[in-house]
């Protein structure tokens, strides 16, 4: 698992080369994506010159960077963070809200959800709500996907390979979570899912991709329904804010005609 060096004591020409080498880029390459000198960038990366605030925010972005860890080599490089984070319900975010709102329902009767960095369940459509109601009906824990997935009273009985997806979706968290800004509650959440990472069925990892398939699908099954879905994860383009860039809108495609034809009976049944 790849974590963030920022924060670490290091420096912030440290912090680049760090990074510019997990991408596997070159210090000539990064230099001609930045538009910077390769020599002022050896001179940042060594520590014999201190970059400017823009040049930070170019190296950054050429780096894809995420903003939350930019505001940290920001401050490594002695200037203030840039990007705010802003509640979702906040005042100043009801149009962001309303965007989003609209874009579920656009989706119809294709469920949809509005996840964060923790996988928390920040808005769904009814057509979501429907479906973890029906498939998770004994679950009275948090909005979770990944929680859920992970309990027996949640969708844990329901998923196929189940040990696997919650598997992928942990490591995606400690990624996600793993950087110099853990908050409390990231780092309750962080100890949980670790814990139940060490429980999880050794044999997880004898999951392996169809070689015949496109897509691998999500498959649902309980009291009669058996259900494919394959999902859409989108990103909302060039956000400027630290809340709205780790959102991730996930919708469900019934996968074939057959799919189609037992989730329209499902919704046709369910409250």
């Amino acid at each position: 698992m790849q974590t963030s060096q920022a924060g670490s004591g290091l420096s912030i020409g440290q912090i680049v080369r760090s990074r510019r080498q997990s991408l596997g880029k070159s210090q000539l390459h990064l230099a001609l994506e930045a538009g910077i000198s390769p020599r002022h960038l050896s001179f940042v990366e060594t520590g014999r010159s201190n970059p400017s605030r823009d040049m930070v925010i170019t190296i950054a972005e050429t780096l894809e960077v995420p903003l939350r860890e930019r505001n940290v080599w920001l401050e490594v490089a002695g200037y203030a963070a840039l990007y705010r984070e802003t509640p979702l319900d906040a005042p100043n975010m009801s149009d962001v809200s309303s965007a989003l709102r609209c874009l579920l329902d656009a989706h119809g009767t294709n469920p949809a959800f509005v996840f964060n960095r923790r996988y928390d369940i920040v808005m769904r459509n009814d057509a979501g709500r429907r479906l973890l109601s029906f498939f998770a009906p004994l679950w009275h824990g948090p909005d979770n996907i990944l929680e859920m997935l992970l309990s027996p009273d949640g969708l844990r009985d329901s998923v196929e390979h189940w040990a696997e997806r919650a598997a992928h979706g942990i490591e995606r968290v400690k990624r996600e979570l793993s950087g110099p800004r853990m908050d409390e509650v990231d780092a309750v959440f962080l100890q949980r899912l670790t814990a139940a990472e060490r429980e999880l069925p050794r044999l997880r990892k004898s999951f392996v991709v169809p070689p015949a398939g496109i897509v691998v699908p999500m498959r649902l099954q309980r009291a009669g329904f058996d259900i494919e879905f394959i999902t859409a994860m989108t990103t909302l383009g060039t956000p400027l804010d630290i809340t709205l860039q780790e959102l991730r809108i996930e919708t469900y495609f019934p996968a074939t005609a057959a799919a189609r034809e037992a989730f329209r009976s499902l919704m046709d049944s369910s409250p």
